[in-house]
């Protein structure tokens, strides 16, 4: 299969018909062969009665179901598991991708080795208060934080290599950082082409500003799990010694302190108990760098490796 397209939505009823078939006309006009993968994400309107009849119409139209609304990362997920195609594009359902877009993202997979394209919206038609300039600061802190040189990491519309999406898992609100998982994953030709960002056409944006904390708390969580999730000895052990060191130093400058003078007073002192407390701190994260080790070492995916060629076995 040519071509898998994977629409995540939620309460789209609206704009469903026109997307479905303004994707059909392009991929009808250049020929592939193709699927096109909803997934709703608990829609209360009729979203899904029309996924299932369009399923009915055109057997290419597929659906999946979510009981509740998970999140856009679970629809993506689950989305990216059941896609069979060469290449896959991800695209909102909210008339602000154009499926125009979709014949260059899939030629840059596979004509230019790209493993996966991401979308930069260069002029947008959102609120600047509060989408455009947060979204710039969450580009810039993920640029700088990842070493990915893309300007919009968060765009709807992208393309990738069917491989990266069967290696990645996302989940929470890792949606945002789909790169950056593939990077750690091993996948480096990471692109960018500027796309067309229409008006929202129909309904409401169904995103609010809880999305602005969860969006930086999940990007040091990926950074973390990316560095030291193989290893967190390494990072919880470093912060462990040092920790405790400083407390050492501490606690030996004051125990030194009362020899030289008997009138020196330790327990009257809170530096005493600063020193004994970070001392204390530090053990436990050195412990906690220990236990970490035990919960990976017994992980079954301990060894998972994504192997990229195999010859004469």
């Amino acid at each position: 299969m040519d071509l898998s397209i994977v629409v995540p939505l939620i309460n789209e009823e609206e704009s469903l018909p026109e997307l479905c078939s303004w994707i059909e006309s392009v991929v009808t006009q250049h020929g592939y062969s193709y699927e096109v993968i909803m997934v709703d994400d608990g829609s209360t309107d009729d979203s899904w009665e029309f996924i299932e009849r369009k399923g009915r119409e055109n057997p290419h139209f597929k659906g999946i179901k979510f009981q509740r609304n998970y999140g856009k990362s679970a629809a993506l997920n689950e989305g990216f598991k059941a896609a069979q195609g060469d290449v896959v594009i991800t695209m909102d359902a909210d008339m602000q991708d154009s499926p125009d877009e979709v014949p260059e993202l899939r030629r840059m997979i596979v004509e230019e080795g790209y493993d996966m394209v991401s979308g930069w919206k260069q002029k947008r038609y959102d609120n600047a208060l509060t989408k455009n300039i947060p979204s710039k600061l969450f580009n810039a802190v993920a640029r700088r934080s990842s070493g990915i040189r893309l300007h919009d990491f968060n765009c709807g519309l992208k393309s990738y290599r069917k491989k990266l999406v069967k290696s990645i898992e996302v989940y929470g609100e890792m949606h945002r950082y789909i790169p950056i998982l593939a990077k750690w994953s091993g996948f480096r030709k990471i692109g960018e082409k500027v796309v067309e960002h229409r008006p929202r056409k129909y309904g409401v944006t169904k995103f609010g500003w809880s999305r602005f904390i969860n969006g930086f708390l999940d990007l040091a969580t990926i950074m973390f799990l990316g560095k030291f999730g193989k290893r967190p000895m390494q990072f919880f052990g470093l912060l462990g010694t040092l920790f405790f060191l400083i407390g050492l130093g501490s606690w030996l400058y004051l125990v030194i302190a009362k020899f030289i003078s008997i009138e020196f007073s330790l327990t009257n002192r809170p530096s005493f108990y600063i020193a004994l407390t970070t001392m204390i701190i530090g053990m436990q994260l050195f412990l906690t760098g220990f236990v970490a080790e035990l919960v990976t070492r017994s992980s079954p995916e301990r060894n998972f490796y994504h192997i990229e060629k195999k010859s004469g076995l």
